[in-house]
């Protein structure tokens, strides 16, 4: 990777570049695989704007894929091995993935997927780190792959980039095509990105990177891939664990670290006779964001760990919008920071007026540098996103104080985060809707000390059934069929009839509120 990688390869050859449970690949390997992939890739018959799609665990072969698509000219669909086989041969149709990269720990779920009747003909399938089981004859092994390629830098390099796939509103995932989802352009412009994102976000562009989150996920991918193409180690772990999180930080000198507060809430439960051990003086910053943290939890993260906590409220859509470091955030507790240099931030009320100061209205963003997105295969969602070109929004609910920091209010939309995942009601709903027992159908976010939210259904019953913990059993159950797992209702609710206004619309609100009521909060 002339460009990005190869400068490290020289620079520090033998230095391990990605270090995860199974082994170390150095920087001139990582170079030397990398260019591997891309031919064989090449080969195998991916053109520039094609794309390809990855259902794997977090190792080191998934950042030989996210760096082949960058230098291929390919979009690359990180898909969460979660999903069910029916979810992900979605994504390979949707998406149009000519090659389907699969982690030998889902070895079973990408033979499912293979099998599924909506999959698409693909070009190529690989075996990430193990061998296709007997009388399969499904996948390639990776590294057989890889071996009858050349190591020698391909010509006519350009930038591709991932599409990450968010549960849409509608009840189908959408592919998210962001200014880092181009294919075709100069390289250059994703090594300015990734050093730009290193320096706005005190990354050290040569530091040690830990990854303990998905990097199918937006935010993963950035606070750890970007790092890495601008010179930063990774260490990389499939699970998460607080006390080997701990030691992994002091072990490897790690510099920064992207978390949820999820993780922070098991770091902080852990024994103080571990806790005690960790030093964490290497770190130089901490960054969480993807679902609201806990007042009391984060004031407890600071304290412990020292004002290297910083926050940031973003989108897989809009990037990173507004951040916040401690010292700020300890003298306006709940704020989500300020724009950063690129971003501005809009408070529109409900009849279509700029809000005031301390006023709240639905939250757009625009990047001053030009950067949009759209919804792949989608254009009336992208339009219903936008205020007009170039101005969006999440669904978020917030105001500006007078200093121009930002707070949350509420979502607009009925998202649900649980852990620092995206989870979309309709989707569930859609499913729940068709069990023979259900007429109608309500999803929504109840309160989880641990994961901030969990999953709640509500359900109306056809004539003829009634509720019993059996049948909500058989509800879970055939949901458990048709989604991932962390999509399922913890629980359901029988009610006698849905909540709906007379034009039909479900206040689901009169469901959710119930459950908030004495919580403290309102997301």
């Amino acid at each position: 990777m002339a460009t990005l990688i190869a400068p490290f390869a020289a620079k520090k050859p033998d230095h391990a570049a990605l270090t995860d449970e199974f082994g170390k690949t150095s920087w001139v390997q990582f170079n030397s695989r990398v260019n591997q992939l891309i031919s064989y890739l090449r080969q195998a018959g991916l053109q520039v704007g094609d794309a390809f799609a990855v259902v794997s665990g977090n190792r080191r072969e998934f950042l030989e894929a996210y760096a082949a698509a960058a230098h291929g000219g390919w979009l690359i669909a990180p898909v969460n091995w979660h999903l069910v086989a029916e979810e992900i041969a979605y994504v390979l149709e949707d998406s149009g993935s000519k090659a389907f990269l699969v982690d030998a720990r889902f070895t079973d779920l990408g033979l499912e997927t293979l099998k599924h009747a909506s999959c698409p003909t693909l070009n190529a399938t690989l075996l990430l780190g193990g061998s296709d089981p007997a009388g399969a004859g499904q996948f390639e092994d990776y590294e057989t792959a890889l071996a009858t390629q050349t190591t020698d830098e391909p010509a006519d390099q350009c930038l591709g980039g991932p599409m990450f796939y968010t549960s849409g509103t509608t009840g189908k995932p959408k592919g998210v095509k962001s200014g880092l989802s181009q294919t075709g352009a100069p390289i250059e412009t994703l090594k300015m990105i990734g050093e730009g994102l290193s320096n706005m976000l005190q990354m050290p562009t040569e530091g040690n990177t830990l990854l303990v989150g998905p990097i199918y996920h937006s935010a993963q991918w950035a606070f750890s891939f970007l790092p890495l193409i601008a010179g930063s180690s990774m260490v990389i772990r499939h699970k998460f664990d607080a006390k080997e999180m701990l030691e992994l930080i002091d072990e490897h000198q790690i510099t920064n670290v992207h978390l949820v507060p999820t993780q922070f809430i098991r770091a902080l439960r852990l024994d103080e006779s571990i806790k005690s051990k960790f030093k964490g003086d290497s770190l130089s910053i901490a960054w969480h964001g993807a679902a609201p943290c806990p007042p009391d939890v984060k004031r407890s993260m600071i304290d412990w760990w020292g004002p290297v906590i910083s926050e940031y409220y973003g989108s897989t859509e809009g990037s990173i919008v507004t951040t916040v470091d401690s010292n700020d955030w300890l003298s306006k507790p709940g704020t989500l920071g300020k724009p950063t240099a690129i971003m501005e931030v809009m408070v529109i009320k409900e009849d279509g007026s700029k809000a005031k100061t301390g006023e709240s209205g639905t939250l757009y963003v625009k990047n001053i540098m030009g950067s949009d997105f759209e919804y792949h295969n989608d254009p009336e969602k992208t339009s219903e996103a936008h205020l007009e070109p170039g101005v969006f929004t999440f669904g978020d609910i917030g105001y500006l104080d007078d200093e121009g920091y930002l707070y949350m209010s509420d979502r607009k939309i009925d998202m649900i985060i649980s852990g620092g995942v995206n989870i979309y009601p309709a989707e569930i709903e859609a499913v729940l809707i068709n069990h023979p027992s259900v007429v109608d159908a309500a999803v929504f976010g109840i309160p989880n000390e641990e994961f901030g939210e969990e999953v709640k259904g509500a359900v109306e019953l056809t004539e003829g059934f009634s509720a019993d913990n059996s049948l909500a059993e058989d509800i879970m159950a055939h949901c458990r069929e048709h989604l991932a797992k962390f999509k399922v209702p913890r629980s359901v609710d029988f009610v006698d009839a849905m909540p709906r206004h007379p034009t039909g619309k479900l206040l689901k609100r009169l469901l959710r509120d119930e459950y908030w009521k004495d919580s403290g909060r309102t997301i």
